[in-house]
């Protein structure tokens, strides 16, 4: 295998060129979407948007403060009881929680009006996402292949 397969198979996955694999001015660029934010990250932004604190939104929801964090940082997930609480403090669909999609809060200004040090900072963990999409399905097939190979012997 050659070490360009895997920017190939980032090109391919995104259709994008690889030159376009950063660019900010996408017309389908989603701040809250699966590929640029996770449920902890919609967590915070509809909390922050809300206006509360973590501690604030903790207790109210009965939980400790480290675990809200747990939620935010993506070290773990709340159960299901704890999710509808967060979608109705916070005004927004559980599905939107989850993935991205449905009633959300409103995404922050226009990615070319950001500070170019934060658009180059986003577009560099956009590019890493993608290059990690692409090596975890290379491993997968890899894992496969060997699987396969250990069967026959």
């Amino acid at each position: 295998m050659h070490e360009n397969e895997g920017q190939n198979a980032t090109a391919e996955q995104t259709d994008l060129q690889p030159d376009e694999l950063g660019a900010m001015e996408a017309p389908d660029f989603d701040w809250y979407g699966p590929d640029m934010a996770t449920f902890g990250d919609r967590l915070a932004a509809a909390r922050e948007q809300s206006g509360m604190e973590q501690k604030q939104l903790a207790r109210r929801l009965g939980v400790k403060v480290k675990t809200l964090q747990g939620w935010e940082y993506d070290l773990s997930e709340p159960r299901a009881n704890k999710l509808r609480m967060l979608s109705g403090l916070l005004n927004v669909s559980i599905r939107w929680l989850l993935t991205g999609e449905g009633d959300g809060v409103s995404e922050p200004s226009d990615p070319n009006e950001l500070d170019p040090d934060v658009a180059d900072i986003l577009s560099d963990i956009r590019e890493l996402k993608l290059e990690m999409t692409a090596s975890i399905d290379r491993l997968g097939r890899l894992e496969k292949q060997l699987r396969l190979k250990l069967k026959g012997s």
